[in-house]
């Protein structure tokens, strides 16, 4: 395997995105209306019957707000969501092309509409993503909507811009034609062979005439099966290993354990055609901020042993096994302690946030249905715990983790293994002492063939790459 010199930075890709701007439809100093006219018969069938289909009933779709007034008939309406389907707020999503073939509006083809449920805040999925534009990583435009079926106003909802084809185009410019996947409980990218059909839970959104998973399987079977030598820079030809470092450091900075690395769950991979490697894409945070429901303090849980342990997450325990990844994750950490992951940031958010909101939210009964929320509890809910599966509020949540993640990183300013060549090594003028391999074991200096870290009679260290 070939080795790139020093100037070919294989984790500087993910400086390619780009962030779309807020339009009409994503209102952020207002709340807009979303009215919904369907007849009461599709849904009585939606909430009953057909509460775990994704049959889409036509629909009228009409949005108000003191900049933008629309009205599109013919729109598909359903439920979308997992668990929320069966809670008494429920999310719905808006298809507009499914009875118009090719019809976008604002050039969206759909709309999420997320009740929140579990959230007395309704603030920690909106903030997530204002934390992963912040790290200016890919994520979804999100605003806040008063949505009315049939003139019943059903709460304050949350409008979540949806992954699809025209989000990559938005994001992904003349790089937007590759292979979509989302990945489904269970997508803990452990390899099951070749065989396609064996990574069901890994559905292809795009490209799908072709739907050919080859190039995933080849990914999963690199992460898995590389060498530890090989490793390094194998996985480096296929995934945008620092974007996925700088997702994994606000993944856990968030306390999101129904993410990946803990729950195997709710995130894309997409492949850039531009280079071949896959980008991780983080979707569904509304179990974040001291949200839980298995009895563990997220906002202490260490930052280097995140990963549910008892089963396979190879994509978090190989990258965090080579000290290059670790120490670039432990960067990540400490870059978004310093900028935004904090309270000084935060607060204000909250604030400005939850005074956007407080009527829509208070005049909300729904919000109450599922747990009992009442309209003093998401005032409070900045400062204040809630109790049950919200044993922590925003800030102490928030208080807590800054200091624990601070605590527990260390950052050591490891230099990336595969893009240092010998002849580095030649211009150096400090004596090697000693040598370690990926895994932390000394070595011999000589060491040929595999990466090493040396380090130098000036205290400093290097990874360097012996060929013979």
């Amino acid at each position: 395997m070939e080795y790139p010199q020093r100037g070919q930075d294989r984790l500087s890709t993910s400086k390619q995105l780009v962030h779309p701007a807020n339009t009409n439809a994503f209102l952020q100093n207002e709340v807009a209306e979303v009215r919904i006219t369907i007849n009461p018969q599709y849904l009585n069938t939606i909430l009953t019957d057909s509460m775990d289909a994704n049959y889409e009933y036509p629909a009228t779709f009409v949005y108000h707000s003191s900049v933008w007034n629309d009205s599109i008939a013919n729109v598909g309406f359903r439920l979308r969501g997992n668990t929320s389907r069966h809670s008494a707020k429920k999310s719905f999503k808006v298809d507009f092309n499914v009875y118009q073939p090719g019809f976008k509006w604002m050039n969206l083809k759909s709309l999420n509409l997320n009740g929140e449920h579990n959230d007395v805040s309704i603030m920690r999925s909106r903030t997530c993503n204002e934390l992963l534009r912040e790290a200016n990583l890919p994520c979804s435009r999100t605003s806040y909507v008063k949505l009315f079926i049939n003139n019943e106003y059903r709460g304050l909802y949350l409008n979540v811009e949806h992954i699809d084809d025209q989000f990559l185009e938005a994001r992904f410019l003349n790089n937007d034609s590759g292979d979509l996947y989302k990945c489904a409980w269970g997508s803990d990218l452990a390899y099951l062979g070749t065989n396609p059909n064996n990574y069901y839970n890994y559905e292809l959104k795009t490209n799908t005439t072709l739907n050919d998973k080859s190039t995933l399987i080849n990914f999963i079977n690199v992460l898995n099966n590389a060498t530890n030598a090989e490793f390094p820079c194998a996985i480096q030809e296929v995934l945008d290993v620092d974007s996925y470092l700088n997702t994994l450091a606000l993944e856990i900075l968030m306390g999101q354990w129904d993410g990946y690395a803990f729950n195997k769950n709710n995130y894309y991979l997409y492949r850039r055609p531009s280079d071949g490697k896959f980008v991780f894409l983080e979707y569904d945070l509304d179990n974040t901020f001291g949200v839980d429901w298995f009895n563990i303090n997220w906002s202490l849980r260490n930052i280097y042993a995140w990963q549910n342990s008892t089963e396979p997450r190879p994509l978090y325990t190989r990258l965090m096994a080579v000290p290059y990844f670790k120490d670039r994750f432990s960067f990540y950490i400490e870059q978004h302690l310093a900028n935004f992951f904090n309270i000084n940031y935060l607060s204000p958010l909250w604030e400005s946030t939850q005074l956007l909101i407080q009527d829509a939210a208070l005049a909300d009964d729904y919000k109450g249905y599922d747990y009992g929320f009442t309209n003093q509890d998401f005032l409070d809910a900045i400062q204040s715990p809630w109790g049950s599966h919200i044993p922590t509020s925003l800030s102490s949540y928030a208080i807590n983790r800054y200091n624990t993640a601070n605590n527990q990183s260390v950052y050591n300013q490891l230099i990336n293994p595969c893009s240092v060549g010998i002849s580095e090594m030649e211009s150096i003028s400090p004596l090697p002492v000693s040598a370690f391999d990926l895994m932390g074991r000394e070595i011999p200096i000589e060491t040929k063939n595999s990466p090493v870290l040396i380090l130098f009679s000036d205290g400093s260290t290097q990874f360097i790459y012996h060929q013979d």
